[in-house]
């Protein structure tokens, strides 16, 4: 007993270090974010002198905030929805109707997944350009096409253990196609949805790429789009980073993005505290 307990206390310490080295970038944006650029340089990881959220409103302001959150959530939202529905439905007709087509077609989905986007990039935004699509309706759509091989590849996987004789029994009943799939078997790929959800929710928020190649400086710019413009403002060799801690703790960058940003500035710290403490003789 007491040797579950002290191996259940371990877990816990564990598991306690690895939550805050994980949090640790989150909270030093969040210190970060109420300091002025002089005492974030001079001492990024010790408190700020006040409190002040005028960094922060700034920021928002700077960036026209809310009208960009509501255009990244209605990108992110009306891709995922259009992702779940067709890809769940080509997967499940697919594993129905097991012909050769059937299988050519997987194949075709999942030979997909290893081109990479820079392959296709230039040649697809020339395809957008060309039917007019260089909008929030293309980059939507593009959203949909690039997200539909693993979300296809994912259901297929899953619906082939969904049993037969549920679908027979549905149709005895008098269900048509569409009721069968979202009475019947759709409820029954909560687990898949969910992953197919989280997966291409996080990707489509945090992606900075596609939306600059499409919609580029428009007045319907995504947060990341934002971010960067409003970054471009400072000129080249400038770096206003108490608005840019303040936006990227508002605007849920990745963990990785946060990482990049704290080692960004300790060295940049670090370097003008040595070129302060460098003396210049001349001989």
């Amino acid at each position: 007993m007491k040797a579950k307990r002290a191996s259940r206390a371990i877990l816990y310490v564990v598991l306690t270090i690895i939550a805050l080295y994980t949090l640790s970038p989150l909270a030093f944006l969040l210190i970060n974010s109420f300091k002025t650029q002089p005492e974030i340089v001079s001492a990024p990881l010790a408190l700020p002198s006040s409190w002040d959220f005028g960094h922060l409103t700034g920021a928002a302001e700077q960036i026209n905030f809310w009208r960009a959150l509501a255009i990244t959530a209605l990108v992110t939202l009306t891709s995922v929805a259009l992702l779940v529905v067709v890809s769940s439905l080509s997967a499940w007709m697919m594993v129905r109707n097991h012909t050769r087509f059937s299988n050519v077609l997987l194949l075709m989905f999942t030979a997909a997944m290893l081109v990479p986007f820079q392959a296709v990039m230039y040649p697809l935004i020339s395809l957008m350009e060309n039917l007019q699509l260089k909008n929030l309706l293309g980059l939507i759509i593009m959203y949909g096409g690039f997200g539909l091989s693993l979300s296809v590849f994912l259901y297929h996987g899953f619906i082939k253990s969904v049993p037969r004789s549920v679908e027979e029994a549905a149709v005895i009943d008098g269900c048509n196609i569409l009721q069968l799939f979202f009475r019947v078997v759709f409820p029954l790929l909560k687990s898949t949805t969910v992953t197919v959800i989280i997966l291409n929710a996080m990707w489509i928020w945090n992606d900075y790429l596609l939306p600059f190649l499409v919609i580029g400086n428009s007045d319907f710019k995504t947060l990341t789009l934002e971010i960067y413009y409003a970054k471009m403002l400072s000129g080249q060799y400038g770096n206003p980073w108490e608005l840019i801690f303040s936006r990227s703790l508002s605007f849920h960058h990745s963990y990785h993005h946060r990482l990049f940003i704290s080692a960004k500035i300790l060295c940049q710290g670090r370097i003008r505290r040595r070129s302060e403490n460098v003396e210049i003789t001349v001989p």
